[in-house]
């Protein structure tokens, strides 16, 4: 099967605004792990080049972390927040 006979199938089934839901919090997902994943590749990088300051990377690269996660939960619950209100 081709993505659009899945696609038209799951219109004809439901309405857009699940489908649209399904794909915001796919791609906050998808956003935020490439997020953390270049906050950790620049931490390492960092704590590399300046071993003596791997306490105040390695507590920034966590916070920050935090927020991106927060942010990404945010998004998702406002995506199913959608789904579950029609």
């Amino acid at each position: 099967m081709s993505l659009i006979t899945i696609l038209q199938a799951a219109v004809a089934g439901s309405s857009l605004a699940y489908i649209g839901a399904a794909i915001g919090a796919g791609l906050v997902a998808i956003g935020a792990a490439i997020g953390i994943g270049k906050i950790g590749k620049a931490a390492m990088e960092s704590i590399a080049r300046q071993p003596e300051a791997a306490g105040n990377i390695r507590s920034s690269m966590i916070i920050i972390g935090a927020l991106v996660e927060g942010v990404c939960l945010f998004a998702v619950i406002a995506c199913l927040l959608i789904v579950l209100i029609r």
